[in-house]
């Protein structure tokens, strides 16, 4: 069982105050009377997918709308790479999308905590939901993925690794080789240019590491006549000047002997007494050596001051350090080495070019064969569960076609085709406008792709559009059946559809203190009878029997 929805958290969402709704998996059916907010719940899902955020779905009175998902399952680490690559925590269990909007029109978005962009939750949402209705969130009408479907129904995602290998390969080496190819005067201007670059670089003789020490020595240098001048003042005040501090001590030490004569107690602080004046006559004499080391040569500063000055201009140019200019250097000269070569380097990327293309025409045909032989059977199929959807007479294709140029998914394009009608033509299924239809023709196509699907919840609205009687059982049961692969959730307005769910959620509508609430809560056992009894027409001891005779086949 692939990753399921467990748990959809609501606040402040149009009727609905504060909501949370823990499902399991299996199919999953929401019913409830015209009005009550089934729709919210898709209208919350489509947030969590990147659709925009309109500030009038915040419910009256309140500041912020807050919808949060929880998605369990190993299968969800496939798609760490692509949180890795956008900065996102990866999954071990679970992954969290929340995303919240205020009336002022600021909008957040987090996947597991980390605060992400709507382009990266809608990438992340391609992977996670196929919704399905009114408003369509649809991975099966683009080509592409239907190209990709195919591929899995046919087993050929290792062929179609190996063509993209060769694909790459392809397209790296006639960039380079466009590259090699530009005009000759560009080429010429471009050389001039490195060959300055690296002289400038190489004229500087830069060692790796000396700038810290250059500079060091350079701050030393130009504050050496005032280290001079603090040093001497200093060593003044303590021994040389008159009344210094060493003299005043003598007068000092001289009367604490007389006390200790005295008083023998004193000793002691005679004894620090004579110590103090030790230390500070060292201080004095280390302060002048200090002072008489201190290079005052003009010409050395003038030497450091330029070089300072050289690393300045070199950084500014080629890089924030001495060692991204080095770099820079070494990058400079293999792109001459590469465009001296010019001749050499393009007969070496022709061949390679050519053993690479064969490389990948291989791959590539054995791709298209893969493909050529699977299609007709997924057409088959798909128009298989299409008659028992009520299409009893429609035509359906997956219809594959030769490009006039390689692309990254091979030499072959692919567009499902649909006709529900007899005597009407063939057309894609972007260009079908019945919700009804387009809902029923997913059903089928998902129910075909059950095993190769890698999407884990499906959500079908308005899918019993223009449905009844024998065809609702149908869909009901396909729904069923496609549980057992996927987690399926279906706001269906059909008894006979919601009677076959292997979980029941009824959406009310309730009135509290003047104010309206949707609220959302499981049913089983008598009350869900007594909702299919309701869908059925009424609560008439008729209708609760042909609600137990329906639920019976199932639960």
């Amino acid at each position: 069982m692939p990753a399921i929805l467990t748990l959809l958290r609501i606040k402040n969402l149009a009727l609905v105050e504060e909501l949370e709704w823990q499902i399991g998996p299996g199919f999953i059916g929401v019913t409830g009377e015209t009005g009550a907010g089934k729709s919210i719940i898709i209208g919350a899902l489509q947030l969590l997918l990147g659709e925009r955020a309109d500030k009038s779905l915040i419910r009256t009175g309140a500041d912020l709308c807050t919808v949060e998902a929880v998605f369990t399952g190993k299968d969800l680490q496939k798609l760490n790479p692509q949180l890795v690559e956008a900065g996102i925590e990866p999954c071990e269990g679970d992954l969290i999308i929340k995303r919240s909007f205020s009336g002022g029109g600021g909008t957040r978005q987090f996947i597991n905590g980390s605060p992400t962009t709507l382009s990266v939750l809608k990438n992340l949402g391609d992977e996670l939901v196929d919704l399905h209705g009114p408003h369509d969130h649809q991975s099966l009408l683009s080509p592409d993925t239907q190209l990709s479907l195919l591929d899995s129904f046919a087993r050929a995602e290792e062929q179609l690794d190996e063509y993209r290998k060769h694909f790459r390969q392809l397209q790296s080496l006639l960039a380079e080789q466009a590259a090699l190819n530009t005009a000759e005067t560009a080429r010429e201007q471009e050389l001039d240019l490195l060959r300055h670059q690296i002289s400038e670089i190489k004229s500087a003789n830069l060692v790796a590491g000396e700038e810290e020490e250059i500079e060091n020595r350079y701050k030393l240098a130009s504050n050496s006549k005032r280290l001079i001048e603090l040093a001497s003042a200093i060593a003044n005040k303590l021994s040389e000047a008159d009344r210094s501090v060493l003299s005043q001590l003598a007068e000092t030490q001289r009367l604490l002997r007389e006390l200790e004569k005295i008083d023998s107690s004193i000793a002691q602080f005679s004894s620090a007494h004579a110590a103090s004046v030790v230390e500070l006559s060292e201080i004095a004499r280390a302060l002048s050596a200090y002072a008489e080391k201190l290079d005052l040569d003009p010409e050395q500063l003038a030497a450091l001051e330029q070089r300072v000055s050289l690393f300045e201009t070199l950084k500014r140019k080629y890089g924030s350090s001495i060692a991204e200019v080095i770099a820079f250097a070494e990058r400079a000269a293999e792109r001459v080495q590469k465009i001296e070569g010019r001749d050499i380097e393009l007969e070496r990327l022709a061949r390679e070019i050519e053993n690479v293309r064969a490389q990948m025409n291989r791959a590539g045909e054995a791709l298209r064969k893969l493909r050529a032989k699977a299609a007709p059977k997924l057409s088959e199929n798909i128009r298989h569960h299409l008659r028992d959807l009520g299409f009893r007479q429609s035509e359906f294709e997956a219809k594959l076609s030769s490009l006039d140029e390689p692309s990254r998914n091979g030499f072959d394009s692919m567009e499902l085709l649909f006709s529900p009608n007899p005597g009407e033509p063939l057309k894609p299924l972007r260009a079908i406008a019945s919700s009804g239809e387009i809902s029923r023709l997913m059903l089928a196509i998902k129910s075909a792709l059950a095993a190769q699907d890698a999407i884990p919840l499906l959500v079908f609205d308005e899918i019993d559009t223009n449905v009844g009687g024998e065809i609702a059982h149908a869909v009901g049961a396909k729904m069923r059946t496609l549980g057992q692969d996927h987690q399926v959730i279906c706001i269906t307005h059909l008894p006979q559809v919601a009677a076959t769910a292997s979980s029941h959620f009824v959406v009310t509508k309730d009135v509290t203190r003047g104010r309206t609430f949707s609220n959302l809560r499981e049913v089983t056992g008598k009350t869900r009878e007594e909702e299919i009894a309701r869908m059925l027409g009424g609560k008439s001891e008729s209708a609760l029997k042909l609600a137990a005779t329906l639920l019976k086949a199932w639960v």
